[in-house]
């Protein structure tokens, strides 16, 4: 599969209807479900191969809604595992119906195209879909492999935000070194470049700790196409072999395994970007997954942390002075309320002063 997008000029009208949003907002803004929008903007007009201009606002709002309560339910479901049917409220087939239907008419409209166009002129505007549909020659699985694309590109780099900006207005120094970094690397009213953002190094930094502190899958299953031997996990220290039968589904949290003291000394819990900078971590390997990695590594991680650079430091620039709103709770981090669905969110938003 291939997503086009050579350059960051793709966020930026996203980024700027962001902007545009908070210039209207006085005082404190609560950013999370303003980057939940601004990464369903970019990924929807990503895959579905129509620029961002042309896509009907209210159409994405109700659109996003449904989509976020789908996750919801989908999630409990998930939990409930053979006993699922037990909790389908009549809302969820409603929202599953919308957004099954909103991915379809885009998946239609791109084979439409290349009906009438040809499949040259129309893999120009749609090569995502048509690249599925070369490959799984049905609409509705074309459909349904949106949908996936839709929550892994959407809810987890709307959360790397959301805990980027939670962590840094608590960490004012950690803030204020990255404020410096974006001022000595971009120059203000000029575009924001690819290589700008390769350049930044705190940045990378801050990001890898973010994406440390509140991983985005928080658990996962893989399961084992064959018999095999673990080297490690078994015995009342874990340090035996272990046999996994085929057919096994394995459980693992790289949410508990990046807070592991073992990996990552007795501040593992803290946020500290700097972390990153020594040697210590340079060959961390599996101990570091925020994206999982081998053969099912995510496809999107350079999208995503290109994003997420992008929606950051245009911010600031914007916002040379956003800090925590006052009176919001400052418990050390994992000790905050949470809200887990596919990904992990903040159950308290990320609220900002702005001025």
């Amino acid at each position: 599969m291939r997503i086009q997008y050579q350059d960051v000029k793709v966020f930026d009208g996203p980024i700027n209807d962001l902007l545009g949003t908070l210039a209207s907002s006085i005082g404190v803004v609560d950013l999370q479900p303003e980057f939940f929008r601004f990464t369903l903007a970019t990924t929807t007009s990503l895959i579905f191969g129509e620029p961002f201009a042309d896509l009907d606002p209210e159409d994405h709002d109700v659109f996003g809604k449904n989509f976020d309560y789908g996750c919801l339910i989908s999630a409990m479901r998930l939990r409930l595992a053979d006993w699922c049917f037990l909790y389908t409220p009549p809302k969820y087939k409603e929202s599953c119906s919308m957004v099954k239907g909103y991915a379809m008419r885009y998946v239609n409209h791109a084979l439409n195209d290349m009906k009438e166009n040809g499949e040259e002129a129309a893999f120009e505007h749609h090569p995502f879909i048509l690249d599925l549909y070369k490959e799984l020659k049905d609409p509705t699985l074309v459909r349904d492999q949106l949908m996936n694309v839709l929550i892994a590109g959407r809810d987890t780099t709307a959360c790397l935000l959301s805990w980027a900006f939670y962590l840094l207005v608590r960490n004012p120094a950690a803030l204020k070194r990255l404020r410096h970094e974006i001022s000595c690397t971009v120059e203000i009213g000029k575009p924001l470049t690819r290589a700008q953002i390769n350049k930044m190094a705190y940045l990378k930094c801050v990001l890898n700790e973010t994406n440390r502190l509140y991983t985005n899958i928080p658990v996962n299953v893989r399961e084992a196409t064959k018999t095999t031997v673990l080297p490690r996990g078994a015995g009342p220290d874990g340090q035996s072999p272990l046999l996994i039968r085929k057919g096994f589904g394995i459980g693992f949290s790289p949410y508990h395994m990046h807070r592991n003291k073992d990996l990552y000394g007795e501040d593992a819990n803290d946020f500290r970007p700097e972390r990153w900078e020594g040697p210590e971590l340079k060959k961390i390997g599996c101990g570091f997954m925020p994206f999982h990695g081998g053969p099912r590594i995510c496809l999107g991680k350079d999208f995503a942390l290109t994003e997420a650079s992008y929606g950051i430091v245009r911010i600031l620039q914007t916002y040379p002075n956003l800090r925590m709103a006052p009176d919001c709770p400052n418990e050390p981090s994992g000790q905050e309320k949470q809200t887990i669905t596919f990904v992990v969110a903040s159950a308290e938003g990320c609220k900002v002063l702005l001025d």
